[in-house]
């Protein structure tokens, strides 16, 4: 499995940007995804994660009603709307995939990663 994640960059407090994550080498529906993110120093984080049901769409909670995610199966392609954006969010963003059993919300259960996005957001 390939990841390429784009759509990173500087925006102001309160402004949006919108992220991509292209899949590719595999059947994309039967992938768990998920999003990351990592400031210098300390841990990654989960962002989001949408399973391949399409059920139990999952939210960190500071992003909780500003961020959405979303995938398309025809263009193999997930995505993360992030709104109302704030100098916190600062980070360097990552998609991830799985397809195995291991649970939804370990960070080690992904097998496949991007490349990573910056997101700045200036106060």
């Amino acid at each position: 499995v390939q990841l390429q994640a784009s759509g990173g960059g500087l925006v102001q407090a309160g402004g949006s940007l919108r992220l991509s994550c292209g899949f590719s080498g595999r059947t994309f529906s039967a992938y768990d995804m998920a999003w990351f993110r990592q400031v210098p120093g300390k841990e990654r984080e989960f962002v989001a994660r949408f399973p391949w049901r399409g059920d139990r769409l999952w939210y960190t909670g500071s992003v909780r009603g500003r961020f959405t995610m979303s995938r398309n199966g025809a263009k193999d392609t997930v995505w993360l709307q992030m709104n109302s954006l704030k100098p916190e969010d600062t980070a360097v963003y990552y998609c991830a995939a799985k397809t195995n059993a291991d649970p939804l919300d370990r960070i080690s259960s992904y097998e496949s990663w991007g490349q990573g996005t910056l997101v700045t957001v200036s106060s």
